[in-house]
Protein backbone atom coordinates (compact mmCIF):
# COMPACT_ATOMS: atom_id res chain seq x y z
CA UNK A 1 0.00 0.00 0.00
CA UNK A 2 0.87 3.76 -0.55
CA UNK A 3 1.53 6.11 2.33
CA UNK A 4 -1.90 7.20 3.97
CA UNK A 5 -3.97 9.53 2.77
CA UNK A 6 -3.48 12.00 6.18
CA UNK A 7 0.34 11.99 5.63
CA UNK A 8 0.03 12.76 1.87
CA UNK A 9 -1.63 15.35 2.67
CA UNK A 10 0.67 16.61 5.98
CA UNK A 11 3.67 16.18 3.19
CA UNK A 12 1.58 18.31 0.44
CA UNK A 13 1.08 21.00 3.29
CA UNK A 14 5.17 21.07 4.24
CA UNK A 15 5.73 21.35 0.27
CA UNK A 16 4.01 24.49 0.39
CA UNK A 17 6.63 25.70 2.76
CA UNK A 18 9.41 25.54 0.18
CA UNK A 19 12.33 24.68 2.61
CA UNK A 20 15.56 23.41 1.50
CA UNK A 21 16.21 19.88 2.37
CA UNK A 22 17.49 18.76 6.12
CA UNK A 23 21.49 17.87 4.82
CA UNK A 24 21.46 21.85 3.40
CA UNK A 25 20.66 22.97 6.73
CA UNK A 26 22.97 24.02 9.41
CA UNK A 27 22.16 23.01 12.66
CA UNK A 28 20.86 25.91 14.19
CA UNK A 29 18.21 26.29 11.18
CA UNK A 30 17.58 22.91 11.65
CA UNK A 31 16.69 22.84 15.01
CA UNK A 32 14.57 26.25 14.31
CA UNK A 33 12.62 23.58 11.88
CA UNK A 34 12.52 20.68 14.36
CA UNK A 35 10.63 23.41 17.08
CA UNK A 36 8.03 24.92 14.49
CA UNK A 37 7.76 20.83 13.81
CA UNK A 38 6.76 20.23 17.41
CA UNK A 39 4.47 23.37 17.76
CA UNK A 40 1.97 20.94 15.83
CA UNK A 41 1.39 18.73 18.91
CA UNK A 42 -0.78 19.93 20.31
CA UNK A 43 -2.22 20.65 23.60
CA UNK A 44 -0.52 18.55 26.65
CA UNK A 45 -2.62 17.04 29.63
CA UNK A 46 -1.76 18.16 33.29
CA UNK A 47 0.78 16.54 35.46
CA UNK A 48 0.05 15.93 38.93
CA UNK A 49 3.38 17.41 39.61
CA UNK A 50 6.26 18.01 37.39
CA UNK A 51 10.41 18.37 38.54
CA UNK A 52 13.22 19.94 37.09
CA UNK A 53 16.43 17.71 37.82
CA UNK A 54 19.83 18.31 37.38
CA UNK A 55 22.99 15.59 37.00
CA UNK A 56 26.03 16.67 37.40
CA UNK A 57 28.89 15.02 35.20
CA UNK A 58 32.38 15.60 35.34
CA UNK A 59 32.06 18.18 32.13
CA UNK A 60 29.01 19.44 32.30
CA UNK A 61 25.45 18.41 33.19
CA UNK A 62 22.17 16.81 31.90
CA UNK A 63 19.04 18.49 32.27
CA UNK A 64 15.80 16.02 33.26
CA UNK A 65 12.58 16.02 33.63
CA UNK A 66 9.97 14.29 35.41
CA UNK A 67 6.35 14.08 34.39
CA UNK A 68 4.55 12.61 37.04
CA UNK A 69 0.72 11.95 36.16
CA UNK A 70 -0.97 10.34 39.34
CA UNK A 71 0.16 10.08 43.50
CA UNK A 72 1.26 6.62 42.90
CA UNK A 73 2.70 5.92 39.28
CA UNK A 74 2.81 2.29 38.45
CA UNK A 75 6.25 2.22 36.64
CA UNK A 76 8.83 5.10 35.62
CA UNK A 77 9.61 5.07 31.66
CA UNK A 78 12.75 7.16 30.93
CA UNK A 79 12.42 8.78 27.65
CA UNK A 80 14.98 9.78 25.05
CA UNK A 81 13.86 12.14 22.01
CA UNK A 82 14.92 12.04 19.03
CA UNK A 83 16.17 14.10 16.20
CA UNK A 84 19.61 12.54 14.88
CA UNK A 85 20.94 13.61 17.86
CA UNK A 86 21.55 17.25 16.90
CA UNK A 87 18.06 18.70 16.91
CA UNK A 88 15.14 18.19 19.09
CA UNK A 89 14.59 18.76 23.35
CA UNK A 90 12.83 17.77 26.36
CA UNK A 91 10.07 20.95 25.19
CA UNK A 92 9.72 19.67 21.96
CA UNK A 93 9.20 16.27 23.39
CA UNK A 94 6.88 17.25 26.54
CA UNK A 95 3.57 16.55 24.61
CA UNK A 96 4.33 13.28 23.83
CA UNK A 97 5.97 12.52 26.69
CA UNK A 98 2.58 14.07 28.73
CA UNK A 99 0.58 11.69 27.05
CA UNK A 100 2.50 8.87 27.47
CA UNK A 101 2.74 9.07 31.79
CA UNK A 102 -1.23 9.76 31.41
CA UNK A 103 -2.09 6.73 29.59
CA UNK A 104 0.50 4.57 30.98
CA UNK A 105 0.14 6.05 34.28
CA UNK A 106 4.02 5.88 34.69
CA UNK A 107 5.99 8.87 35.94
CA UNK A 108 8.24 9.61 32.29
CA UNK A 109 11.44 10.82 32.97
CA UNK A 110 12.58 13.46 29.66
CA UNK A 111 16.62 12.93 29.16
CA UNK A 112 17.86 16.60 28.00
CA UNK A 113 21.07 14.87 26.10
CA UNK A 114 24.11 16.78 24.94
CA UNK A 115 23.49 17.67 21.15
CA UNK A 116 26.34 17.34 18.09
CA UNK A 117 27.65 18.62 16.90
CA UNK A 118 29.18 20.81 19.91
CA UNK A 119 28.77 17.48 21.96
CA UNK A 120 29.48 14.63 19.63
CA UNK A 121 29.89 10.90 20.38
CA UNK A 122 30.41 9.29 23.06
CA UNK A 123 28.61 12.78 25.19
CA UNK A 124 24.87 11.90 24.18
CA UNK A 125 25.32 8.17 25.62
CA UNK A 126 27.35 8.99 28.52
CA UNK A 127 24.58 11.62 29.41
CA UNK A 128 21.87 9.44 28.92
CA UNK A 129 23.32 7.03 30.71
CA UNK A 130 23.88 9.12 33.48
CA UNK A 131 20.05 9.88 33.66
CA UNK A 132 19.82 6.78 33.79
CA UNK A 133 21.38 5.93 37.22
CA UNK A 134 19.88 8.68 38.78
CA UNK A 135 16.87 7.85 37.55
CA UNK A 136 17.69 4.10 39.47
CA UNK A 137 19.07 5.24 42.61
CA UNK A 138 15.66 7.51 42.90
CA UNK A 139 13.32 5.45 41.60
CA UNK A 140 11.77 5.45 45.31
CA UNK A 141 11.24 9.10 45.07
CA UNK A 142 9.34 8.81 41.80
CA UNK A 143 7.33 5.90 41.95
CA UNK A 144 8.25 3.24 44.13
CA UNK A 145 11.19 1.08 44.72
CA UNK A 146 9.79 -1.71 42.76
CA UNK A 147 8.22 0.04 39.98
CA UNK A 148 9.19 -1.38 36.90
CA UNK A 149 11.81 0.60 34.88
CA UNK A 150 11.50 0.84 30.98
CA UNK A 151 13.31 2.63 28.47
CA UNK A 152 12.27 4.22 25.08
CA UNK A 153 13.08 6.58 22.43
CA UNK A 154 12.26 7.24 18.97
CA UNK A 155 14.41 7.82 16.02
CA UNK A 156 17.82 8.56 17.68
CA UNK A 157 16.52 8.15 20.92
CA UNK A 158 15.67 4.62 20.07
CA UNK A 159 19.20 4.21 19.65
CA UNK A 160 19.56 5.72 22.39
CA UNK A 161 17.38 3.71 24.76
CA UNK A 162 19.02 0.28 23.16
CA UNK A 163 22.24 1.59 23.98
CA UNK A 164 21.26 1.41 27.01
CA UNK A 165 19.56 -1.46 27.99
CA UNK A 166 22.87 -2.75 26.64
CA UNK A 167 25.20 -0.99 28.98
CA UNK A 168 22.94 -1.33 32.14
CA UNK A 169 23.11 -5.21 31.40
CA UNK A 170 26.96 -4.82 30.91
CA UNK A 171 27.71 -2.15 33.62
CA UNK A 172 25.57 -4.20 36.10
CA UNK A 173 23.30 -0.77 36.62
CA UNK A 174 19.90 -0.22 36.98
CA UNK A 175 17.22 -3.20 35.86
CA UNK A 176 15.25 -2.48 32.78
CA UNK A 177 11.84 -4.51 32.34
CA UNK A 178 11.27 -3.00 28.86
CA UNK A 179 12.52 -1.29 26.05
CA UNK A 180 10.09 0.30 23.62
CA UNK A 181 12.38 1.28 20.02
CA UNK A 182 10.20 3.16 17.98
CA UNK A 183 11.73 3.46 14.41
CA UNK A 184 15.53 3.10 16.02
CA UNK A 185 18.72 4.12 14.60
CA UNK A 186 20.18 0.80 14.95
CA UNK A 187 23.51 0.70 12.46
CA UNK A 188 25.28 3.50 10.11
CA UNK A 189 24.89 1.17 6.88
CA UNK A 190 23.76 3.35 4.31
CA UNK A 191 23.49 0.28 1.63
CA UNK A 192 20.45 -1.04 3.18
CA UNK A 193 17.32 -1.29 0.34
CA UNK A 194 15.39 0.93 2.62
CA UNK A 195 17.68 3.77 2.04
CA UNK A 196 18.22 3.15 -1.50
CA UNK A 197 14.25 2.86 -2.22
CA UNK A 198 12.53 5.86 -4.06
CA UNK A 199 9.59 5.60 -2.13
CA UNK A 200 11.10 6.29 1.32
CA UNK A 201 12.41 9.97 0.28
CA UNK A 202 10.17 11.54 2.55
CA UNK A 203 10.76 13.85 5.66
CA UNK A 204 14.00 11.68 6.60
CA UNK A 205 16.19 10.82 3.95
CA UNK A 206 19.48 9.01 3.44
CA UNK A 207 21.56 12.43 2.84
CA UNK A 208 19.54 13.70 5.92
CA UNK A 209 20.84 10.60 7.75
CA UNK A 210 24.47 10.69 6.31
CA UNK A 211 24.24 14.19 8.07
CA UNK A 212 22.94 13.44 11.43
CA UNK A 213 25.87 10.85 11.26
CA UNK A 214 28.69 13.47 10.34
CA UNK A 215 28.01 16.07 13.00
CA UNK A 216 27.22 12.99 15.79
CA UNK A 217 30.03 11.05 14.74
CA UNK A 218 32.54 12.85 12.52
CA UNK A 219 35.30 9.62 12.74
CA UNK A 220 33.28 7.26 10.63
CA UNK A 221 35.51 4.38 11.44
CA UNK A 222 33.75 4.80 15.53
CA UNK A 223 30.02 4.36 13.83
CA UNK A 224 30.43 0.50 14.26
CA UNK A 225 30.97 0.91 18.03
CA UNK A 226 28.33 -0.82 19.80
CA UNK A 227 27.55 2.92 21.79
CA UNK A 228 26.83 4.13 17.93
CA UNK A 229 25.38 1.39 16.49
CA UNK A 230 23.95 -1.29 18.60
CA UNK A 231 23.12 -3.84 16.09
CA UNK A 232 26.75 -4.26 15.92
CA UNK A 233 26.69 -5.49 19.81
CA UNK A 234 28.42 -8.76 20.16
CA UNK A 235 25.99 -10.22 22.34
CA UNK A 236 22.29 -9.31 22.89
CA UNK A 237 21.31 -12.29 25.02
CA UNK A 238 19.88 -11.37 28.88
CA UNK A 239 18.48 -8.24 27.34
CA UNK A 240 15.26 -7.23 28.57
CA UNK A 241 12.32 -7.74 26.57
CA UNK A 242 11.90 -5.09 23.16
CA UNK A 243 8.79 -3.98 21.83
CA UNK A 244 9.75 -2.63 17.86
CA UNK A 245 8.12 0.04 16.04
CA UNK A 246 9.12 0.43 11.71
CA UNK A 247 7.21 2.20 9.72
CA UNK A 248 6.41 1.00 5.53
CA UNK A 249 8.43 4.05 4.37
CA UNK A 250 11.18 5.19 6.40
CA UNK A 251 15.20 4.96 5.75
CA UNK A 252 15.61 2.90 9.33
CA UNK A 253 13.23 0.28 8.31
CA UNK A 254 15.49 -2.25 7.36
CA UNK A 255 17.93 -1.61 10.41
CA UNK A 256 15.47 -1.43 12.90
CA UNK A 257 14.04 -4.88 11.88
CA UNK A 258 17.10 -5.85 11.43
CA UNK A 259 17.49 -5.06 15.48
CA UNK A 260 14.73 -6.81 16.12
CA UNK A 261 15.67 -10.03 14.43
CA UNK A 262 19.06 -10.10 16.60
CA UNK A 263 17.28 -9.89 19.37
CA UNK A 264 14.76 -12.66 18.69
CA UNK A 265 17.85 -14.45 17.69
CA UNK A 266 19.43 -14.08 21.19
CA UNK A 267 16.19 -14.93 22.53
CA UNK A 268 15.59 -11.83 23.72
CA UNK A 269 11.00 -12.10 24.19
CA UNK A 270 10.92 -9.38 20.70
CA UNK A 271 7.32 -7.49 19.43
CA UNK A 272 8.31 -6.15 16.20
CA UNK A 273 5.78 -4.21 13.79
CA UNK A 274 5.81 -2.67 10.46
CA UNK A 275 3.43 0.26 10.25
CA UNK A 276 1.85 0.04 6.89
CA UNK A 277 1.33 3.58 5.03
CA UNK A 278 3.41 5.29 7.65
CA UNK A 279 6.91 7.32 7.48
CA UNK A 280 9.75 8.54 9.83
CA UNK A 281 8.42 10.34 12.62
CA UNK A 282 4.75 9.36 11.92
CA UNK A 283 4.64 8.41 15.98
CA UNK A 284 5.76 11.78 16.95
CA UNK A 285 3.32 13.29 14.83
CA UNK A 286 0.30 13.48 17.11
CA UNK A 287 -2.02 15.20 14.82
CA UNK A 288 -1.94 12.09 12.43
CA UNK A 289 -4.07 8.78 13.05
CA UNK A 290 -0.57 6.65 12.33
CA UNK A 291 0.48 8.40 15.59
CA UNK A 292 -2.72 7.10 17.60
CA UNK A 293 -2.01 3.73 16.34
CA UNK A 294 1.84 3.68 17.53
CA UNK A 295 0.57 5.24 21.05
CA UNK A 296 -1.92 2.12 21.60
CA UNK A 297 1.49 -0.68 20.41
CA UNK A 298 3.44 1.11 22.88
CA UNK A 299 1.18 1.44 25.84
CA UNK A 300 0.00 -1.54 25.65
CA UNK A 301 3.41 -3.40 26.52
CA UNK A 302 3.94 -1.01 28.89
CA UNK A 303 1.16 -2.15 30.81
CA UNK A 304 1.94 -5.67 30.44
CA UNK A 305 4.58 -5.25 31.77
CA UNK A 306 3.28 -3.14 34.72
CA UNK A 307 0.84 -6.36 34.87
CA UNK A 308 4.09 -8.71 34.69
CA UNK A 309 6.15 -7.21 37.43
CA UNK A 310 3.19 -6.85 39.86
CA UNK A 311 2.53 -10.56 39.47
CA UNK A 312 6.26 -10.89 40.62
CA UNK A 313 5.25 -8.98 43.28
CA UNK A 314 2.80 -11.29 44.40
CA UNK A 315 4.55 -14.67 43.62
CA UNK A 316 7.44 -13.93 45.96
Amino acid sequence: MGLDSATVKFLEQMAEGDGKPLHLMAPDEARAFGSAMAELAGPAPEMDRVTEVTVDRTDGEVRLRVLIPIENPRGVVVYYHGGGWVIGSIDESDTIARKLAERTACAVVLVDYRLAPEHPYPTAVDDSYAALEWVGENLAEIADAEAPLIVAGDSAGGNLAAVMAIRARDRGGPAIALQALIYPVTDSDFSRPSYASPENKLMLTREGMIWFWDHYVPESSRRKEPDASPLHADDLSGLPPAVILTAEFDVLRDEGEAYAERLTEANVPTDLKRYAGQMHGFFSLLMLPGSELGFQQVVKAVKACIAKARKAQLTR
